[in-house]
């Protein structure tokens, strides 16, 4: 459009879409013919600037061209140059939650911090980028969100899978938009992660293809000692749904056990009959 609006003549084939179609019918642009290749121009040039004017609600196009590249543009800034929030569609709401049942000092860019939530609360980290804990400290991904509320019921199984020196922070996916931004962090940090999700063949599924294929060795399922029990009185109908025929070895052999026992059983089990 800049390039347009400086009297420059573009190549047919570099404009596309809805826009080029309007501006073509309101007679802004003009095709000037050129072989098998052609090429758009402005019809005025001033009047071209006053109609993208109409369209933006800016004079400014670099600013709004620059803007527009940015990975994060806050809405305010979007008020200020066009008067429009949404000019830049982009999520506005990012990060995930944590929990814990003991107090853990952190680091949110240079200020220090205590994750410490209140019963039935929970710490939302939005600015996740600069969100740092200590390295002793163990990520659980809980799945599900009654388990995620109540940790401490469930505490004599998350310590089993802690050594001495350890402790824990909790974080949960969802809403399932924020599941990248969980994983980025997971990325950038060099914290263990254990996933606790469904003793089925779809929990198993989310922790392979969201998180192991980008964590790797550092990242592990939890499989509790009585994970047997538990499946063998779990539903069946459950696993007629998630089965899918000529499965292959799964990328992480450190879960192989548990897809022999819900393969064994044909059942799976809810993470919620953990909570006690």
């Amino acid at each position: 459009m800049i390039r347009l609006s400086y009297g420059e003549q573009i190549p047919k084939s570099s404009l596309k879409g809805e826009l080029l179609l309007k501006m073509v019918n309101d007679g802004a642009i003009i095709m000037i013919p050129h072989g098998s290749k052609g090429y758009y121009a402005a019809k005025d040039i001033k009047s071209f600037r006053n109609y993208l004017n109409g369209i933006f609600n800016t004079d400014d196009l670099e600013a709004l061209a620059e803007m527009m590249g940015k990975n994060e543009v806050s809405r305010a800034e979007q008020t200020r140059l066009t008067g429009n929030s949404k000019t830049k569609r982009q999520r506005t709401f990012k990060g995930f939650l944590v929990n814990c049942y003991d107090p853990i000092k952190a680091k949110l860019g240079n200020r220090e911090i205590t994750i410490n939530p209140e019963t039935g609360t929970f710490t939302f980290i939005y600015e996740y980028e600069s969100f740092q804990i200590p390295p002793e400290i163990v990520v659980i991904g809980i799945e599900n969100s009654e388990n995620f509320r109540f940790i401490e019921r469930q505490k004599y199984l998350f310590d089993k899978f802690l050594k001495p020196d350890e402790r824990a922070i909790f974080v949960n996916r969802y809403p399932t938009d924020q599941t990248d931004d969980l994983r980025k962090w997971l990325m950038a940090i060099p914290n263990k992660y254990i996933h606790f999700g469904d003793l089925d063949l779809k929990g198993v599924d989310i922790y392979l293809n969201t998180f192991f294929t980008y964590l790797g060795e550092k990242s592990s399922f939890l499989i509790p000692n009585d994970a047997e029990e538990r499946i063998r009185s779990g539903d069946s109908n459950r696993y007629n749904v998630q089965y899918r025929p000529n499965e292959g070895k799964t990328k992480d052999p450190r879960v192989q056990p548990l897809l022999d026992l819900i393969h064994k059983y044909h059942k799976g089990y809810d993470q919620e009959g953990f909570i006690e």
